[in-house]
């Protein structure tokens, strides 16, 4: 087996998606004490799905798919970098940046994973099944509620206010209409609190 090509390219790829642990986001943790980095970002929301399928719009929806999309979304920002949701000119060509490194990083993988990674990396960003409308909606969540947490840390670094996190957050509702309402929620106590501006 160690001699085997197959696998000596899953190892490439293994050893090569562990620099997604220095791809620093936005978003600081909990406790405000540093900002967290993109495979602890792919954990929480993994662990989120397992949490919280119950609440996907769709009943009968495959957690493992979601689970996969989640843990392999963001691998794309090893060459991409993380683009902060509200950056106009990151933005900009954000799908293009990410296109490469999709088949850059995914082509890596024996011919068969490489398929299946860069399908579900798809399916992920074209939000074409209840699955990766699910997932999208925690990876949408989950820096709202360390943002809430860290009172507003990234918001007050940014000048972000509530109407710009609406909207980038809107679509949570065809993933889940519940996680969709709690954000809001959120949102709301954000701003009484003084960790949000109101706008």
């Amino acid at each position: 087996m160690e001699d085997s090509e197959r696998f000596s390219r899953q190892m490439e790829f293994i050893v090569e998606i562990d620099k997604l642990k220095h791809i620093e986001r936005q978003s600081a943790l909990c406790d405000g004490t540093r900002q967290e980095n993109d495979s602890e970002h792919s954990w929480h929301i993994a662990l989120m799905a397992i949490l919280f399928s119950e609440y996907a719009n769709s009943l009968d929806i495959d957690l493992l798919r979601v689970v996969k999309m989640l843990l392999i979304h963001d691998l794309v920002e090893i060459d991409a970098g993380d683009t902060f949701a509200y950056d106009v000119i990151g933005n900009a060509d954000k799908a293009k940046r990410e296109r490469k490194a999709a088949n850059r990083i995914f082509g890596i993988l024996p011919d068969d994973q490489k398929e299946e990674l860069l399908s579900l990396w798809e399916e992920f960003e074209s939000l074409s099944t209840p699955e990766a409308r699910f997932a999208s909606a925690l990876d949408k969540l989950q820096p709202l509620i360390l943002s809430f947490n860290n009172k507003g840390w990234s918001w007050k670094k940014h000048s972000v206010a509530s109407n710009q996190i609406l909207e980038s957050k809107k679509e949570m509702v065809s993933g889940s209409e519940d996680l969709w309402e709690y954000a809001k929620r959120l949102i709301q106590e954000s701003i009484d609190a003084g960790f949000l501006i109101e706008g």
